[in-house]
């Protein structure tokens, strides 16, 4: 994602990105429309379409309208970050519609919370930021071009920015102090999740000579890329250099490291290979090992046993990552007492 559509995406979507998602909604049915004109078309034929302006209100948020332009945004950016395998049917795209008013109007809403609390230097920080945003681009051009492409100008650009900082220090400054994680809740979750987050399987590291084979080659070419292999075995058995034989003989692309292969776990490489690796000791060679790629001989040069993460290793994590929870859970609530003061509407079916 480039600077601009992070910047848009925070600024229009992510100011909620510490809020609790709602589920999507399922669609209510609606009325079919009746025609517009004095004149009764016939049953076969379909209305003419409504011709959409950028500036028609889609929501009102107590006086604050929710554009169009605003909703068709975040509809492209959503549809980019999760970019279905189907096009969407007019149910889903239903869904997602109301889904979007919903956030944009929660955003809104927290705004307005936040905009009464004092900013010192808002629109300094405001500049700050799309400066940041600018300086990742080769040039202002590109930027200019960038912001283009997605319909934006500074401007709008801008105006989210205000946004993301202001709900941002909303949240900071009145919802996360009444998010805290005590240490018996961080234990808590570091023993319920020992196993699944905090422990570092066992892992080798190793280096290989491989005499490669075509998956369509006959029996005589793979009993010569065999023989092959077999006779690069002696020579490591007799004392000649593994990475050097590797560098020269090797069909891997890792030759050009001497055969090294890094730290793999279980699950990484092939069975056959991955079994025959694990079997070894440290600085043991294995035998002429057989997988679909070719004819394989395998260096351990390292291993490292499974272990567990400490807890005192482990904790910053994870009450960083209870605390979000919980700040979720909490701006959700907040949302919820911001409906009971301010109107919403929904200005399109």
């Amino acid at each position: 994602m480039n600077p601009v559509q992070k910047l848009v995406v925070t600024a229009l979507c992510a100011t909620l990105a510490l809020a609790a998602q709602p589920a999507r909604p399922t669609a209510a049915a609606e009325p079919p429309a009746t025609p517009t004109t004095q004149e009764q078309k016939p049953a076969a034929e379909k209305p003419a379409a409504v011709k959409q302006s950028p500036t028609d209100p889609v929501a009102r948020v107590g006086t604050t309208v929710i554009t169009r332009a605003e909703l068709d945004r975040a509809t492209a950016i959503l549809l980019k970050q999760n970019q279905a395998q189907e096009p969407l049917t007019i149910e889903q795209k239903k869904q997602v519609q109301d889904y979007l008013i919903d956030q944009l109007a929660s955003a809104e809403m927290l705004y307005q919370a936040g905009i009464k609390l004092e900013i010192k230097d808002l629109d300094k920080k405001v500049t700050e930021k799309i400066e940041q945003a600018k300086a990742r681009y080769p040039s202002p051009e590109e930027f200019d071009k960038a912001i283009k492409e997605q319909n934006l100008d500074e401007k709008t650009i801008r105006e989210y920015t205000k946004k993301e900082i202001v709900v941002n220090n909303l949240i900071e400054k009145e919802i996360a102090p009444k998010a805290t994680v005590t240490d018996e809740e961080a234990k808590k979750f570091y023993t319920d999740n020992l196993d699944k987050y905090f422990t570092k399987p066992e892992q080798v590291k190793a280096s290989h000579i491989l005499i490669g084979v075509d998956a369509k080659a006959t029996d005589e070419e793979k009993k010569k890329a065999r023989e092959k292999a077999e006779g690069i075995l002696k020579e490591v058995k007799a004392g000649k250099d593994f990475a050097e034989l590797a560098k020269t003989s090797s069909t891997c692309p890792s030759k050009d490291q001497g055969g090294d292969l890094g730290y793999f776990g279980k699950g990484q490489m092939v069975k056959p290979f991955e079994d025959a690796a694990f079997a070894l000791k440290q600085g043991e060679t294995s035998g002429v090992v057989e997988t679909q790629f070719g004819y394989h001989i395998i260096k351990l040069t390292e291993k490292k046993s499974a272990e567990n993460t400490s807890f005192d290793e482990a904790k910053q994590k994870i009450t960083e990552y209870l605390q979000n929870q919980k700040i979720q859970a909490k701006v959700a609530e907040y949302i919820n007492e911001l409906k009971s003061k301010i109107k919403v509407e929904k200005l399109i079916s």
